[in-house]
């Protein structure tokens, strides 16, 4: 209230955080599931593909701003796809992260940069250092 007991309705400033359509591609059902209902907790929009052929179709359907992309993945690694998204999207957007339970963080991370990766995540990780990502690539 002010001083003449009115409310104050001016509006304050502040960041408002814009809510990212986010696609998790893992062949572990357990691992998409998790991680799409703690993006959805988070208060983004989570879509799940299983298979690194996937995320291509994927990608034309939701048009995520971000991709979470295992790179062991049978079939098509998360290599190839994460090269084939570079080709077809350009190296702006999605933002691209990759989870793997290999942890050879030196290599991939130099590996991950050659196929157009912006970050790198060894399994397992830390839940809120992918969600300190998601809200610094707002």
């Amino acid at each position: 209230m002010t001083p003449s007991g009115h409310t104050n309705t001016e509006p304050t400033l502040q960041r408002v955080r814009r809510a990212l359509r986010v696609l998790v591609a893992d062949d572990e059902h357990d691992t998409v599931l998790t991680l799409m209902e703690l993006l959805r907790e988070d208060g983004h929009e989570a879509q799940g593909v299983y298979s690194g052929t996937d995320v291509m179709a994927a990608l034309r359907e939701f048009d995520p701003d971000v991709v979470l992309l295992d790179i062991a993945m049978p079939g098509m690694s998360g290599w190839d796809v994460a090269r084939k998204i570079r080709q077809v999207c350009g190296q702006e957007r999605p933002l691209l992260i990759a989870i793997s339970g290999v942890y050879k963080q030196s290599a991939d991370q130099i590996l991950g940069k050659l196929a157009g990766f912006n970050y790198y995540l060894a399994k397992p990780y830390d839940p809120s250092v992918l969600l300190t990502l998601l809200r610094d690539a707002q």
